[in-house]
């Protein structure tokens, strides 16, 4: 009857315990328990979705070979694999637990469920033989006591071994004595003296009874011999035992030494020293006794951490006929050595965390274990100083939380390797270390930063429209999309950034495209805007001044300024008396090029004259001379065809015909009165339209070396400019301005060159080296034209 319902208790579902504190579940089944039991719905007190079970893997992580248990994937419910023998589980434990681990995938989960395995009253108590034999002097006085052999059951609690019977008899009775883990123990005691020539033999039958219901019951026959005389048992020199033992003894280390004596003589007073039978088989393996001497030992590995007391108790027996014996308990107290070095255990952990976290953001749980005692057992957790996290005591004793203790840079550092050390505090200390990795992910904190501020390019005039000019480059120091840079061209609608509506750039990669070809002559710099903006969430940005400067081409021909006829072709008439001596100034032809620096350099050839041996001319002024004085035989009219030509790399020219009449002093006189009135209101007409000219022309280069200044002094510090005016001007419409930067000396080139100025090899004309007259070694010094 008992048997079956300790079957219906088991076949019953197992009562679930929930508790938060351990955040496990925990159920109870009874051993013995039919294959495919059901121990409890674990998808339904998990809350989990029993049909994601299969996709995500729900399993028992186990490296038992021949698992207890089996969890189904279809419904989540937990069963029992074989039938579960407690005692070969658990032995004789007051608990039994199975601990399993339960994981589910994508996204991993763990999850730890205590299964207690409850006894049943399986099994009968059972001695470890049926019949002994006791040997018992005559002269043993009422209350004498005999220990016997314990009864053993395997089955735990209450439906192990509760009590002893006798059977009934006149000379002896039963005391039971309880050693707690090592169960109850039957001492025989004689209550009436025993007389061997009444009776030489007692048989009895020892009974012991379990706490089953109903209770089991095993039994052991005794015989009791009684024997003749030996009327003293041993007695031990002290009444109480009790030694300190350090664990991890080595094995033959003496623990203590006990000591006997009996008053008989002979045999019967000599001592023999034991484990009395009823031992714990465990106490055989770790201590042994020398008969002889009565000296214990080490025999066995002493582990503090699995027991930190011994009870043993010693029988002293004499080696008379019919032996006394006499028990005695020592007691061995371990002493803990700090033999087990602390345990790190990273509980929970965020392998990134954000740069900007604030100081003191939990990183991940750390919890530590010392499996030793007292100060052995109590550990210090530290990390290294040289790193932006610290170690913060949980409220949960040995529980730690790494956290941030200052703000965090990922473009300074974006990797961690912590190194954690726990240390306890034994002599000498015993410490471990666990090392985790931290990765500081991006944020968006760092706006882009061009590669120049501000940007200067130099375009040549007559561009391309279409095609790449120049191109600005921004880098960010953020990465993927916080990295990610687009441009475009701050378009604010100001009468200063009119020019940029002409380009456009490619937000990509920071490529500008002109729209239009510049011309020199109407626009000679300008300056606008670039923003790069990043891609994070929310966008940074940050913008750059670009200046722009308009090289000068030579695509304006020379504009002949006189002569000039009435009809406005490039033709005079030039009237000189015969009798001029030589060097004599006949005219002057003056032109004008749009261009500057070599584009605009004017130089004058003679192509065509009737006599060479009579004029000259000047090639840098366009002066017209005599080289000789007129003879009766010259010609009184001569024709010059004179060229005027710049010094571009493709030279641009115009001609002026110069028609010179060689007349007498006196008609020379005359017509001298009469032109000179004429082209009084003629010349002034010149002059006016001259001056004009020469105040525009003025106008855009002042306004051009303005901004110069202005940029290159915001450039430099070093920077410093002079303009000099050229003071060699002869005649032609053009300029020359000089200035300074650093170490490098600028010149803005017109038509009319110092006598020591040469052009540059490769420099298109555009650049120049001028002597320096500050330094008195004569080193040249490189002199770049830029308009």
């Amino acid at each position: 009857m008992e048997q079956r319902r300790g079957f219906l208790i088991g076949c019953v579902v197992a009562v679930l315990l929930w508790t938060v504190a351990s955040a496990q579940l925990r159920y109870s089944i009874s051993e013995e328990v039919d294959e495919g039991t059901v121990v409890g719905n674990m998808a339904k007190d998990l809350g989990l979705d029993k049909n994601t079970l299969k996709d995500r893997k729900y399993r028992i992580v186990s490296s038992n070979a021949d698992p207890l248990f089996h969890l189904n994937q279809n419904d989540g419910i937990l069963y029992v694999s074989r039938k579960i023998d407690r005692e070969e589980v658990c032995a004789q434990s007051s608990t039994c637990f199975i601990n399993l681990k339960t994981v589910l995938e994508n996204p991993l989960e763990v999850h730890y469920v205590r299964v207690e395995v409850l006894d049943i009253n399986d099994h009968s108590p059972s001695f470890p033989e049926t019949k002994t034999t006791l040997e018992i002097s005559e002269s043993v006085l009422p209350g004498a006591r005999f220990q016997l052999k314990a009864s053993r059951d395997r089955d735990s609690a209450h439906f192990s071994v509760q009590q002893y019977k006798l059977s009934n008899n006149d000379h002896f009775r039963l005391e039971v004595k309880d050693k707690g883990d090592d169960g109850k123990i039957p001492i025989l005691i004689v209550q009436k003296s025993l007389d061997r020539e009444a009776s030489g033999s007692h048989l009895l039958v020892l009974i012991a009874v379990d706490g089953g219901k109903p209770p089991k019951s095993g039994e052991m026959n005794i015989l009791v011999n009684v024997l003749d005389i030996n009327d003293n048992a041993p007695v031990f020199t002290k009444d109480v035992y009790s030694v300190m033992l350090d664990e991890n003894a080595p094995v033959g280390t003496t623990v203590i030494q006990v000591n006997a004596t009996d008053l008989d003589e002979g045999p019967n007073g000599e001592v023999v020293y034991s484990f009395p039978n009823s031992i714990n088989q465990r106490l055989l393996k770790l201590f042994d006794i020398n008969p002889s001497t009565g000296e214990i030992t080490v025999k066995g590995l002493i582990d503090y951490e699995e027991k930190d007391k011994y009870e043993i108790e010693i029988q002293v027996s004499d080696k008379g006929f019919a032996p006394l014996t006499t028990e005695k308990s020592v007691i061995i107290k371990i002493v803990d050595v700090n033999d087990n070095a602390p345990e790190i255990e990273v509980t929970s952990f965020s392998s990134s965390i954000p740069e900007d976290s604030r100081p003191g953001t939990t990183v991940a749980l750390i919890s530590v274990n010392d499996l030793d005692s007292g100060l052995n057992g109590k550990v210090i957790c530290s990390i290294g100083e040289d790193v932006p996290f610290a170690l913060s005591p949980s409220l949960q004793d040995k529980m730690f939380s790494l956290v941030t203790k200052s703000p965090l840079d990922r473009e300074k550092q974006s990797h961690y390797d912590l190194t954690i050390t726990a240390k306890d505090a034994g002599q000498p200390p015993l410490s471990s270390e666990k090392t985790i990795s931290v990765v500081v992910s991006d944020v968006n904190d760092n706006s882009p930063e061009f590669s120049m501020s501000p940007y200067t390019f130099y375009i040549t005039e007559a561009n391309e429209p279409g095609a790449s000019v120049f191109s600005v480059k921004a880098f960010d120091r953020d990465e993927n999309n916080n990295a990610l840079i687009s441009y475009h061209i701050l378009r604010d609608g100001s009468h200063e950034n009119n020019l940029a509506a002409f380009l456009n750039i490619n937000s990509e990669n920071g490529d500008i495209l002109a729209l239009k070809s510049f011309d020199f002559e109407t626009v000679k710099t300008f300056q606008f805007q670039v923003v790069a903006t990043d891609s994070g969430t929310p966008s940074l940005s940050s913008n750059v001044t670009v200046n722009v400067f308009i090289l000068d081409q030579n695509d304006n021909a020379p504009v002949i300024m006189y002569p000039l006829s009435s009809n406005g072709s490039a033709e005079g008439v030039e009237e000189i008396p015969r009798n001029v001596n030589a060097g004599h100034l006949v005219s002057k032809v003056r032109a004008y090029d749009a261009d500057i620096g070599y584009n605009g350099w004017l130089l004058f050839s003679l192509q065509e004259v009737t006599d060479h041996s009579l004029f000259g001319l000047d090639r840098y002024t366009g002066q017209i001379r005599t080289l000789r004085s007129f003879t009766e035989t010259d010609e009184a009219e001569h024709k010059l065809l004179i060229l005027v030509k710049d010094n571009g790399n493709v030279s641009l020219s115009a001609t002026a015909t110069v028609i010179v009449k060689v007349v007498e002093p006196k008609e020379a006189f005359a017509a001298s009165d009469v032109k000179s009135a004429a082209k009084d209101e003629e010349g002034n007409d010149v002059i006016f339209y001259l001056m004009i000219t020469l105040g525009s022309v003025s106008v855009l280069f002042i306004i051009s070396i303005i901004v110069l200044i202005a940029m290159q002094c915001s450039k430099s510090t070093d920077y410093t400019s002079k303009y000099l005016q050229e003071t060699n001007y002869d005649g032609t419409l053009c300029h020359s301005i000089q200035y300074r930067s650093g170490d490098k000396r600028y010149m803005l080139v017109g038509p009319r060159m110092s006598i020591g100025s040469t052009i540059v090899p490769g420099s298109h004309a555009n650049t120049l080296v001028l002597p320096d007259r500050r330094r008195a070694s004569g080193e040249v010094r490189h002199v770049e034209t830029i308009l």
